[in-house]
């Protein structure tokens, strides 16, 4: 499976780049012309620069994008040598940015559906929650993570007018007290749902499949891969398949159907 867009070399200049929680910021891009390009779910490949040893590009999905204002919204988490560099610099930088990458949601009209995404996972799936109520869904999201400090999207999510919003902390100094599982099984018992969407850590999201699959609900999940060339040419982003064989998370994915993926 291509790519749903032509990939493509652009500019940007950092419009923003805000610490808002614990080693998580949040980074406003001015790029015209891709975020027109862009569709919730796909992902970018940004050049961080002040390292020439540094060739790897870092892929990062996104939050939110402004057609109008030529803008593009991201949510990182300062984890190596290239994001706290990515977190360094300040407005008016440039680097450039290939994409749009990968396939994104699949976004169709429909019944109740369920967001749940856990760390870092909440942009695409407040992506995906925002998309999926533009086409008149009932959308419920739960946002989880291990501590208050590290959890994003919920102002975000309400805006949507999302029919119930769940924040969950590991060590409950927010919201309920447990895991994104436990949250989606509450909801389970309580709506009907006709999907699922999901991004986050592995364990979290090969849980939330299953209870997907239990339940007899379609179920689309976003896998984070260490996506190194960002065009299906290292295979270090092989994702490995229930019948039997891989994919590359980075040209396939990064949205995956989740009752295919070998958790």
């Amino acid at each position: 499976m291509q790519p749903s867009s032509k990939v493509h070399l652009y500019d940007f200049e950092v419009a923003s780049n805000d610490e808002v929680g614990e080693k998580i910021f949040r980074l406003v891009m001015r790029s015209p012309e891709l975020a027109r390009e862009l569709r919730p779910g796909q992902f970018m490949n940004l050049a961080v620069p002040g390292d020439a040893s540094h060739i790897v590009r870092i892929p990062l999905s996104f939050a939110s994008t402004d057609a109008e204002a030529g803008t593009i919204e991201i949510l990182y988490a300062v984890v190596g040598e290239g994001t706290r560099r990515l977190s360094e610099m300040h407005v008016g930088s440039t680097s450039t940015v290939v994409g749009p990458c990968g396939n994104g949601w699949k976004v169709v009209p429909g019944g109740r559906a369920l967001c749940v995404a856990g760390g870092i996972g909440a942009p695409p799936v407040v992506a995906a929650a925002r998309a999926l109520a533009n086409e008149g869904r009932e959308v419920d999201v739960v946002l989880g993570a291990q501590m208050a400090a590290k959890l994003w999207g919920e102002a975000d999510a309400r805006a949507l007018g999302a029919g119930e919003v769940v924040m969950t902390t590991d060590d409950g100094s927010y919201g309920m007290h447990g895991f994104t599982t436990q949250a989606m099984e509450a909801l389970l018992a309580r709506h009907e749902y006709d999907l699922v969407v999901t991004c986050g850590p592995a364990v979290m999201m090969a849980g939330v499949a299953r209870l997907a699959e239990g339940a007899g609900i379609a179920c689309q999940a976003s896998l984070e891969r260490m996506m190194t060339c960002g065009f299906g040419a290292c295979s270090t982003c092989n994702v490995a398949m229930r019948a039997g064989g891989y994919k590359s998370c980075c040209m396939d994915g990064p949205v995956f159907d989740a009752s295919e993926v070998a958790w």
